[in-house]
């Protein structure tokens, strides 16, 4: 049954309450400008965001949907296995398994994520699955793998050689001691706005390597690791995800700029709100985040960040502020 089916046949009302959105206009409250871009405008986080951001931008110069554009587009590191953070040959759990989260959103609001799923190479179609052929937002760990098989994906060894022997080496000592910066946490997170100016974002990840078996973080949880709204713009994170859950960081960066904040701002409030309630000295997250008309904006707790940003015809990568840097 699809959901809008499903929807219709439940009994439930809702109350409905409209707020209306900010002015996308570039808007200057704390000294903070936006950043400009041009539409159509792919962002994405981290090295691998470049050939993320070619795929997806090549299907929104065809004319395809921004919610086909982030699904492309983050399917490309998910398939590489050189990629040790996501998808097929992301790094293990402590017990050797290789499990993946992924979410999808469109410019309706309707969404769809799986977490702590195996044997699956791209988890982000199999989010994007449930968003459409189900009445739910996630399923998890067996009952996500089981659906996956039903709708026909294939079952994989996800754990390469390479990945298998890193695992190991770690085994010896099999101490967990987060580094800033490292693929121990490279989510790719990935927004896009299309011709017709809608908006949608993906984000998908292997996780933190040599996590608690069952861990799962903030990368398949909508309003943590990616949230967009049509009306006003998008975010995505990365990073340790316990520190993105706590605060739901892109929930809050977009209903800061439907406040009136630019990206750049809202990024920089997100982690501020991190900072002020957390240990963050070893901790990374990254934020990045677009507005309607293409504004854009990225912030880190740490140097180190950086995006690939797909507009005006050139994508290339950045460096993003941190907060370190200004502190």
């Amino acid at each position: 049954m699809k959901r809008r089916d499903f929807l219709k046949n439940t009994a439930l009302a809702s109350a409905v309450i409209v707020i209306p959105a900010c002015s996308t206009d570039a808007k200057q409250i704390n000294g903070t400008a936006a950043q400009k871009g041009g539409l159509p405008i792919v962002i994405s986080t981290w090295n691998h965001g470049i050939s993320a951001n070619e795929a997806a931008m090549e299907v929104i110069e065809n004319g395809g949907r921004a919610l086909d554009a982030v699904e492309a587009g983050v399917r490309v590191p998910e398939s590489d296995p050189k990629m040790m953070s996501v998808g097929y040959g992301g790094l293990p759990d402590r017990d050797g398994h290789v499990t993946l989260d992924a979410c999808i959103m469109d410019e309706t609001g309707n969404c769809g994520s799986v977490s702590y799923l195996e044997h699956i190479k791209n988890p982000i179609s199999v989010a994007r699955k449930v968003m459409e052929d189900t009445p739910h937002v996630m399923l998890s760990g067996k009952g996500a793998y089981d659906f996956a098989i039903e709708k026909g994906f294939k079952k994989e060894n996800l754990l390469t050689e390479k990945a298998e022997k890193r695992w190991k080496k770690w085994l010896k000592e099999s101490k967990y001691e987060p580094i800033v910066n490292i693929e121990n946490h490279d989510t790719i997170g990935l927004l896009a706005i299309d011709q017709k100016g809608d908006i949608s974002g993906a984000c998908t990840t292997s996780g933190l390597a040599w996590k608690v078996h069952g861990r799962v973080g903030d990368s398949p949880i909508i309003g943590a690791g990616m949230y967009v709204d049509n009306e006003v713009g998008g975010a995505c994170a990365t990073g340790v995800g316990e520190m993105v859950m706590k605060t739901l960081g892109t929930f809050l960066i977009v209903e800061l700029m439907r406040q009136g904040r630019n990206p750049q701002e809202a990024c920089e409030e997100a982690v501020n709100r991190i900072i002020a309630k957390q240990e963050y000295k070893d901790m990374q997250v990254g934020y990045l985040a677009i507005d309607k008309v293409g504004n854009y904006g990225a912030y880190a707790i740490h140097p180190g960040f950086n995006y690939a940003l797909h507009s005006n015809g050139e994508n290339n990568m950045h460096n993003a502020e941190s907060f370190v840097q200004k502190s």
